[in-house]
């Protein structure tokens, strides 16, 4: 009996052996142009792949969207994400624009072809999709965040490709479809949106594309922000309540938890709720004294503020608590 069960034990280690492999690179990883299946549209983008990971693992991929005047490089290294999922065991995967398509590596969030789910948002979905073929990656536990530009991108996915979102994080960002050409959303950006969101969130649950579903989401947004108006968090979450009733599946209203008023490291915050049977859907958090900047960040990188509290944590925390059915 027990050569039978040393016998079964060797087998069973050689099959694990065979299947479960040590990934041939981690760490920082920059990657060429990534063309999408029309060819004619590519993008440079960078992984971050923590160490220690197998070909037989399953982890999370968070997808982090830079804004303008950055780049992938600098929204990781100010935002730390990469230290967080080397202890969190996640994917960071930083698609990158490029200059030529936009000097100030603005992505397009305002262009019909891109809000209606091509363009650039097409490019990110298709480049995700690929990233998740080919990485021990749980495809129910992928996320986006981003900021400013990179925000309302997040928006843009969250709204054109929410089957493959299992939930997403909104930084100094516009509700979606809140303007519909580049004089618009220097409009949006300084007052907020003049499209109803109630309207907009119907229309976009209409989408016949079969890849619409409501993404449960963070807000996060400095209350002394000059470049985005703060008053565009509470658009997008307006917008996201309606889009739950629309497109989730959700009969009654989202309720609102009181809100918080919570010490971060330096700074306070704000923080509020909206619930579906107990179960939180959406949070709202504004930042007391910051402007238009990734909250906790390092300082030596731009529209980084360190004061607190860490963004990239609370992401983190909100994000992970969700899985795609």
């Amino acid at each position: 009996m027990r050569h039978v069960l040393n016998r079964w034990g060797r087998t069973a280690r050689n099959w694990l052996t065979r299947r479960s492999r040590p990934l041939r690179r981690a760490g920082w990883i920059r990657r060429p142009l990534f063309t999408d299946g029309s060819g004619r549209q590519s993008c440079r983008y960078f992984l971050y792949v923590p160490p220690g990971l197998t070909t037989a693992d399953a982890v999370p991929l968070l997808v982090m969207l830079h804004g303008c005047r950055q780049d992938a490089a600098t929204l990781a290294h100010g935002t730390r994400m990469n230290a967080l999922a080397e202890r969190q065991r996640f994917i960071v995967l930083y698609p990158e624009q490029s200059l030529r398509r936009n000097p100030l590596r603005c992505w397009s969030w305002f262009v019909h072809d891109t809000f209606n789910g091509g363009g650039e948002a097409a490019l990110i979905a298709d480049l995700v999709k690929r990233t998740v073929s080919r990485y021990p990656i749980d495809a129910a536990r992928v996320y986006v965040a981003g900021i400013s530009a990179g925000g309302a991108m997040a928006a843009v996915l969250a709204y054109c490709y929410g089957r493959l979102f299992a939930a997403c994080a909104i930084a100094s960002g516009v509700m979606y479809r809140g303007a519909e050409s580049l004089r618009d959303a220097a409009a949006v950006m300084a007052h907020g949106s003049r499209s109803a969101p109630d309207l907009v969130a119907r229309a976009a649950a209409r989408n016949s594309s079969g890849c619409v579903a409501f993404v449960p989401a963070l807000v996060i947004h400095g209350d002394q922000d000059a470049t985005v108006h703060p008053g565009n968090a509470a658009q997008i979450i307006e917008q996201l309540r309606a889009f739950a009733r629309y497109a989730g599946g959700v009969s009654d209203p989202l309720t609102e938890s009181p809100e918080l008023r919570l010490s971060g490291s330096v700074r306070a915050y704000r923080q509020q709720d909206y619930l579906h049977n107990e179960r939180i859907l959406l949070r709202r958090i504004i930042v007391e004294g910051m402007g238009h900047a990734w909250s906790g960040g390092d300082e030596r990188h731009p529209f980084n503020d360190a004061a607190g509290p860490d963004a990239s944590r609370l992401i983190w925390d909100f994000v992970s608590m969700f899985r795609r059915g």
